[in-house]
């Protein structure tokens, strides 16, 4: 495990980052090395015997990152309505064979975790040998097979971790997001910290019976409350140079942390009108990762991932002669899988479709939500677009094709303004969402209705997963595995606080929630499920999993 690494305004990089802030010295940029597509799977195979620590990660004068930026041509977008509708049913034609941004033939299982680097585990050989031996055999997510997600059961809790945030007061987790490769989770918390977990090697073997509590491997602190993190979207153990997360946070730059060692490796300073450090409320690696679009009021900046810095590009999302265009804080942005296209949620209850060329604003989507917009993903084929809201029960569904309608909404229970993600299974038939009862909601979208009618999808599948809000879930790359994240501010009664406002606020502090009875709600844990099949030898002998804090998992 890796020590935590402090981080604020001067947590540069060891005298690096404040070379690269001097006015009369540009940044030094990240030196990019091409990595080939037969690097993943053939080449690297050889050269495992190699020790991770050992790779040259640094360069003497600056930042050297081995990033596999492919150059993606970007296609021209339209300028209304039925120009981006004309775009996405062009994209039906004209699709390359990505889902969800990897290609079918892109074979993209981990070799062990992010953190080899750090400590070798017992039997993570073995896992290596499984996971090579079935690569062979192999099918993508594109191919139909939908991962062996089985939902006509209840999935079955794993493994966990719970005691990592019942050290301090009301450390409630935050989200939970699973790397690209799938070889390893992330979590948000409310001690700001990022952490780091390696799936246990006892998986990959289904040794069920011999997991413990997971302990994280890497801790990054960063110095205020994280506002958004995300993962690179080429990130793969089988290279560590490309393992690494983008975080923002309260009154400090967009820090760039190393995924294998936890370090500091970048960071990109936005500044106001008046030359004032300013913070990011959301963050998004484009798909081929060689930009990296940060959010705030009216705004959206691009940085290029090698060239970090305070050189950035400004999007703004309201024309100020015209008085027309997104208002309010850009809370979340997605990128399309097929289109040149990215979608901004709003603070102002809305959603914007705009051009990946220049910025320009394609389609505004009617204020449909109650609260301002917390999540939003697009389909694998790029046709819709999913959107969800703080202290909003719905999420909707919207037909690009036809845009501004809604094809169908998913009710869920959001009392408060915390932030409640959402997540898509990589063929984009699940959809699955917690809510601030602790329960885990499953819709098959294959079952809404064909004509295109608005209606309230009712979920397949319902499970309790926590006592407390089930605030993040995530679906793993290409095994039939959930990881959930649940807690929730708490107060001892209802007289000593009250709920957070519903102003445009961006303030993360304001998600509060009222508890009369806290020891009987209160549950911080991050969970692992799996939802497949059983095998042969637990279906005889299955049990009735129970959750870290003795509650049985309905």
């Amino acid at each position: 495990m890796c020590d935590a690494v402090e981080s604020g305004e001067s947590g540069g990089l060891a005298g690096i980052g404040q070379k690269a802030e001097a006015e009369s010295e540009p940044p030094h940029p990240l030196t990019l090395l091409p990595l080939d597509d037969s690097q993943e799977m053939g080449e690297t195979q050889a050269e495992e015997a190699a020790p991770v620590a050992n790779q040259t990660r640094m360069s003497e004068e600056g930042l050297s990152l081995s990033l596999d930026l492919p150059e993606t041509p970007v296609e021209p977008a339209g300028e209304g309505l039925e120009d981006l509708a004309e775009l996405i049913k062009d994209g039906e034609a004209d699709q390359s064979g990505e889902v969800n941004g990897r290609e079918e033939n892109a074979e993209c299982l981990p070799i062990g975790g992010p953190c080899e680097g750090q400590a070798m585990q017992d039997g993570e050989e073995k896992v290596d040998e499984v996971l090579l031996e079935s690569s062979d055999s192999a099918e993508s997510p594109s191919e139909g097979q939908n991962l062996g997600l089985d939902f006509s059961q209840n999935p079955q809790m794993l493994t966990g971790s719970w005691a990592e945030y019942s050290k301090i007061p009301e450390n409630y987790l935050k989200g939970c997001k699973w790397a690209p490769d799938g070889s390893c989770i992330l979590t948000n918390s409310a001690d700001h910290m990022l952490r780091v977990y390696n799936l246990p090697a006892e998986v990959y073997s289904y040794q069920w019976d011999l997991l413990t509590e997971m302990n994280p491997v890497l801790k990054m602190a960063e110095g205020d409350t994280i506002y958004d993190y995300c993962w690179y979207p080429k990130m793969t153990s089988l290279d560590p140079d490309s393992c690494f997360i983008a975080s923002s946070s309260r009154d400090n730059p967009v820090h760039i942390w190393d995924a294998f060692y936890g370090d500091l490796r970048a960071s990109f300073r936005p500044y106001n009108h008046l030359d004032e450090l300013t913070a990011a409320h959301s963050l998004c690696f484009t798909p081929d990762g060689s930009q990296l679009y940060c959010g705030f009021d009216k705004m959206v900046r691009v940085f290029y991932t090698d060239r970090p810095g305070r050189d950035c590009e400004e999007r703004p999302t309201v024309v100020k002669k015209l008085g027309q265009g997104q208002t309010g804080i850009i809370s979340c942005m997605a990128f399309s899988p097929c289109q040149s296209v990215y979608a901004c949620g709003s603070y102002s209850r809305t959603a914007g479709l705009y051009s990946c060329q220049d910025g320009s604003l394609l389609a505004l989507l009617p204020p449909r939500h109650r609260g301002g917009v917390t999540h939003l993903t697009f389909s694998p084929d790029g046709h819709y677009l999913y959107t969800g809201g703080r202290k909003d029960p719905e999420i909707l569904c919207w037909d690009l094709r036809d845009p501004g309608k809604v094809l169908f909404s998913l009710k869920r229970t959001v009392a408060t303004n915390q932030r409640i993600y959402f997540d898509l299974d990589p063929s984009g038939r699940y959809l699955l969402s917690g809510d601030t009862g602790g329960m885990v909601s499953v819709w098959d979208t294959h079952t809404a209705p064909p004509d295109g009618n608005e209606k309230l999808l009712q979920p397949h599948l319902q499970f309790q997963a926590h006592r407390d809000c089930t605030n993040g879930i995530s679906v793993h790359p290409f095994m039939p595995l959930l990881v959930t994240s649940s807690g929730q501010r708490q107060f001892p009664s209802p007289g000593d606080s009250s709920e957070g406002d519903s102003s445009d606020s961006g303030s993360e502090g304001d998600v509060v929630m009222v508890s009369a009875s806290p020891e009987l709600r209160q549950d911080n844990a991050l969970t692992v499920w799996w939802a497949g099949p059983l095998l042969p030898a637990t279906e005889g002998c299955q049990e009735e999993p129970h959750s870290p804090q003795g509650v049985v998992i309905e």
